[in-house]
C-alpha cells in the first residue's frame, strides 16, 4: 500500500471516481426513509474520516449510508405513511442509530476481548440468511406506499416503467451502465414525470423547491433547519439497533474482501476492533445529526480492484469532496423533488433485492433444510419477523418490540440450544 500524501491530478480524479462509486447508494438510502440527503453525505465524509483516524489511516474504506436500516428507519420515520415524514420521526430515528452505533462499541470490545471467531459462532447464516430476508420483505409495504404517490391510479404506471427500465439496463446493457441501473431508472422516471406534467399529466415534480432553496446551506445550518438532534425513545431504538447485528456480519466480509483485495489482513492490523470501533463512532456521528447509519462500501473496494491505487488518503480525499457537495443546497432540493411513484418503482426492486440477498447467504452457506434443525430456526424468524412486523411490533409497556428484533433474539438462541444432529 503507497504511503503517499502528496496529491496531483491523478490523485483528485481517483478521489472522485470514489466519490462518485459511493454517491448512488448513500443518497438512495436516506431518499427511501425521509431523511436530508445533504446531511448523510455530510455524515458520510466526516464518519470516513473517522475510520481512519481510528484505524490508524491503514485501511483504504469509505463508510457510506447502510441498506440494512432502510426498514427500522422508515417504520420510525414514517415515509410512505399517510402522516408522513415528521421531525420529530428523524429525531426518534437519529436516537434509535445512536444506539446502534453504541452496540458496535460493545462488539468491538467484545472482538478485542474474546476474539473473532468465537462472536462470529453466533451469527451463522442458518439465522443471518432469513434475518436479512425479513429485512427486504418487511420493507415491501413502505415501497407499495411510495408507488402511488398523490394516490392518482396513473402514478402506477409511472413505478412500473421505472421498475421496467431497471430490469432491461440490468439484462441488456454493459460497462458503466451496467454498474448504475438505478440511477438511470431514477432519471428516466423523473423524464418521464416531467413529460406527463408538460403534457397535462399528474403534476409530480414541484421544481419550486429548486428556485426557492439557498445555493448553499451554511444558511440552514445557522438557523438550525439543516442538522436534526437526536431524541430516545425506545420504540425506536428496539426497531433499529437489533439491525447493527446484521450489519456486523456484514462488516466482517466487507473488510476481509477489502484485504483480500489490497493483499493485507486487516482484521488482524489494525483489528477487526479497530474496524467496528471506527463503524461504531461514525454511525453514533450520523445519529447525532440525523443522518442514516453508515457502513464500509463495497462499491468502493470494487473501485480499489479496478485501479489498483491503495492508498488509503485517496479516501480520504473522497471524504472531503461528500462534504463540500453536503453544502450545495440546490443540489439537495433537487433531490427532494424526485417523485413518490420513482421513488416507490425503485424501491419494489430494491427491497426485493434484500430479500434476494438472504435467501443467497442460505445458498452459499449449502445449507441443507432436510434436517429439521435448519427448519426449526428459519420458520420462526420468518414467521415471527414478518408476522411481527406487519402488526407493527409487540408493545410491553412503553416499549414496543420490533420483529426484527425478536426473529433476531430467537434465530440466535435456538442455533446456539439446539442439537445439531436433529
Amino acid at each position: 500500500m503507497t504511503k503517499e500524501t502528496n496529491f496531483g491530478g491523478k490523485e483528485f480524479l481517483l478521489g472522485f471516481q470514489h466519490l462518485f462509486a459511493m454517491f448512488g447508494a448513500t443518497v438512495l438510502v436516506p431518499m427511501l426513509t425521509g431523511l436530508n440527503p445533504l446531511v448523510a453525505l455530510f455524515a458520510a465524509g466526516i464518519g470516513t474520516l473517522l475510520f481512519h483516524l481510528v484505524t490508524k489511516g491503514k485501511v483504504p474504506v469509505f463508510l457510506g449510508s447502510s441498506f440494512a436500516f432502510i426498514g427500522g428507519v422508515a417504520a420510525v420515520t414514517g415515509i410512505g405513511t399517510e402522516a408522513g415524514v415528521t421531525k420529530e420521526g428523524i429525531a426518534m430515528a437519529g436516537g434509535g442509530i445512536i444506539c446502534a452505533g453504541i452496540l458496535y462499541l460493545i462488539l468491538a470490545l467484545l472482538a478485542k476481548l474474546v476474539g473473532v471467531d468465537r462472536i462470529k459462532s453466533f451469527f451463522p447464516p442458518i439465522v443471518t440468511g432469513p434475518i436479512i430476508m425479513v429485512i427486504g420483505l418487511s420493507l415491501v409495504p413502505v415501497a407499495i406506499g411510495l408507488a402511488p404517490g398523490l394516490g392518482a391510479r396513473g402514478n402506477w404506471w409511472v413505478a412500473s416503467f421505472v421498475v421496467l427500465v431497471i430490469i432491461g439496463v440490468m439484462l441488456f446493457t454493459k460497462g458503466f451502465f451496467k454498474l448504475v441501473p438505478i440511477l438511470i431508472g431514477i432519471a428516466a422516471g423523473y423524464v418521464l414525470c416531467i413529460i406527463l406534467k408538460v403534457t397535462g399529466g399528474p403534476d409530480l415534480v414541484n421544481l419550486d423547491i429548486v428556485a426557492k432553496a439557498d445555493w448553499f446551506s451554511f444558511n440552514q445550518i445557522f438557523r438550525g433547519e439543516f442538522f436534526i438532534l437526536p431524541k430516545f425513545e425506545w420504540t425506536a431504538i428496539m426497531l433499529i439497533a437489533p439491525i447493527a447485528i446484521v450489519t456486523f456480519v456484514e462488516h466482517i466480509g466487507d473488510i476481509t474482501t477489502n484485504g483480500n483485495v489490497v493483499g493485507k489482513n486487516f482484521l488482524e492490523d489494525p483489528g477487526l476492533h479497530r474496524t467496528l470501533l471506527g463503524d461504531g463512532l461514525a454511525t453514533i456521528f450520523a445519529g447525532f445529526i440525523g443522518g442514516p447509519a453508515n457502513t464500509t462500501y463495497s462499491e468502493n473496494t470494487g473501485v480499489l480492484a479496478v485501479t489498483k491505487n491503495y492508498n488509503p488518503a485517496t479516501l480520504r480525499l473522497a471524504a472531503v469532496f461528500a462534504i463540500v457537495l453536503s453544502l450545495v443546497g440546490k443540489f439537495g432540493a433537487i433531490i427532494q423533488t424526485i417523485p413518490g411513484p420513482v421513488m416507490g418503482g425503485v424501491s419494489i426492486i430494491l427491497f426485493g433485492i434484500i430479500a434476494s440477498v438472504g435467501l443467497r447467504t442460505i445458498s452459499q452457506a449449502e445449507l441443507d433444510f432436510a434436517h429439521s434443525r435448519n427448519l426449526i430456526i428459519v420458520a420462526p424468524i420468518l414467521g415471527l419477523g414478518l408476522g411481527i412486523s406487519s402488526m407493527g411490533g409487540i408493545p410491553i409497556g412503553n416499549v414496543t418490540l420490533s420483529g426484527l428484533f425478536i426473529a433476531a433474539i430467537v434465530g440466535i438462541i435456538l442455533n446456539k440450544v439446539l442439537p445439531k444432529d436433529i
